[in-house]
């Protein structure tokens, strides 16, 4: 069973992680973040875009609050500016930081109902799996980022979670 310090831990790690992936993306050209490598959302753009749109729709379940994000073949286009998506990262990683610290531990024990445009059809899941995998998700697609970055000549930084700096995501 995971806790809340583990869950606050994950935020930060989110956040240092998407900022690592970002600022490398910083240093290739629109086309470039844009270009389809072959990944499964074609591009770090689309990719970057996957991750925003899942952690979107998990954290509204998460909180027991509905959203309307469109389908899953809209996301990759969501938010086609790059400064736009960059600052509704930050946004977003703010959004998760304060969820989590404000998560209590009955918070994780409880079961939740969903449904999945995967399966399309829904779920009763243990919340503590859900948030397992939304930070899972995350550091999955991540990867997949890193990848693409590292073949388009881009520099990303540490991603061990053992390196993650004390001070990030800390007032």
């Amino acid at each position: 069973m995971i806790n809340r310090a583990w869950v606050r831990m994950m935020a930060r790690y989110n956040a240092w992680q998407n900022k690592n992936l970002y600022d490398a993306a910083d240093t290739l050209n629109d086309a470039e973040r844009r270009v389809d490598k072959g990944a499964f959302f074609g591009s770090v753009h689309g990719t970057l875009c996957h991750v925003l749109w899942a952690d979107k729709v998990w954290l509204a379940r998460l909180s027991c609050e509905t959203l309307e994000l469109g389908s899953i073949a809209e996301f990759p286009h969501m938010i086609e500016g790059w400064h736009e998506l960059k600052c509704e990262r930050i946004r977003m990683d703010q959004t998760i930081q304060l969820w989590a610290d404000a998560l209590d531990i009955s918070d994780l024990t409880s079961e939740i109902r969903w449904f999945s445009l995967a399966l399309n059809a829904w779920q009763e899941t243990p919340r503590d799996v859900c948030v397992t995998h939304f930070f899972n998700h995350q550091t999955h697609h991540r990867g997949q980022v890193h990848a693409l970055l590292t073949s388009l000549g881009a520099k990303p930084g540490d991603t061990d979670l053992a390196f993650i700096p004390r001070e990030v995501g800390r007032a």
